[in-house]
């Protein structure tokens, strides 16, 4: 067993296939399989259901997929250690929510300061943020918080205050019963506020539209399709061209904090370290 054969094991756990883990490994697939079984046979017991569309982690399966995870981000720990320099360059790769505005701002004043770091952005809600983090497949992200997990570090970046927002002023709590609630997909922190109020308040939404960006969401409130919520300096200029309106949503459930998050105990490169100097300077002035 070495840690090529743990690297193919966790691509075929993640795929639930053979053939695309080949692929994205760039290696044939008999040779896949043949690590697979060798590793099967190392450890004395099956590690996965095998069945016509697939393969699925059986209990050995998923106690083996955690310390495979475990190790492959010590390795990767230990060559960022080595491979490190004091000038910060390389690949600094950074989960973000879609709506934090001042996220240009930060991203410019660090370029400007090290243009040999190369900014790698992926979107995404917070809940999938958040565990890409702990798995170290991101260098940090920005997400909603507080963060609640034993391996994350956060830094507060700015609060904001949430608003519903519709295509029209005329709002009121009944519209939740007859207009459809266009939000992200389960995990986003805004998504997490709202259900939170609906669900003291008692109120049942009459339906539920999950989108992946924030431009399908506010495009398809401004053709009166349904509401959402969001921070208000998110769609100040729509509110200020008349395309999209926005309603308080009471305390303590309009209130949000972004957070620049980091696995804890992990090693911070200098890449990683200036730039949430960055974040740090940006938000005190």
């Amino acid at each position: 067993m070495d840690l090529n054969d743990l690297n193919i094991f966790q691509t075929v756990a993640a795929h639930g296939s053979v053939s695309k883990a080949a692929a994205e490994l760039s290696y044939v697939q008999s040779n896949v399989t043949a690590r697979i079984k060798l590793l099967e046979k190392e450890l004395k017991t099956p590690l996965f259901y095998r069945h016509k569309r697939g393969m699925i982690l059986n209990a050995e399966g998923k106690r083996l997929l955690q310390y495979t995870k475990s190790i492959l981000s010590q390795f990767e720990e230990m060559k960022h250690a080595f491979q490190n320099t004091s000038a910060p360059s390389g690949v600094l790769e950074i989960g973000i929510v879609e709506t934090v505005i001042a996220l240009p701002a930060i991203l410019h004043a660090y370029y400007s300061k090290y243009p040999d770091v190369e900014l790698s952005l992926k979107a995404g809600v917070t809940e999938s943020l958040v565990q890409e983090v702990a798995e170290m497949r991101l260098d940090g992200a920005f997400v909603t918080g507080p963060v609640k997990h034993p391996l994350i570090e956060q830094f507060d970046v700015f609060q904001e205050k949430l608003v519903l927002v519709s295509q029209g002023d005329d709002f009121s709590v009944d519209d939740f019963a007859t207009r459809p609630l266009l939000v992200y997909k389960k995990g986003c922190g805004y998504r997490g506020r709202l259900e939170t109020w609906l669900k003291m308040e008692g109120i049942i939404p009459k339906r539920i539209m999950e989108f992946g960006t924030f431009e399908t969401i506010i495009g398809s409130v401004a053709a009166g399709i349904g509401m959402t919520v969001f921070p208000e300096s998110s769609i100040s200029g729509l509110v200020a061209q008349g395309l999209v309106c926005g309603h308080a949503i009471p305390e303590p459930y309009n209130e949000v904090t972004t957070v620049f998050i980091r696995r804890k105990e992990a090693f911070v490169t200098s890449t990683l370290q200036s730039f949430i100097d960055e974040i740090t300077t940006q938000t005190e002035t």
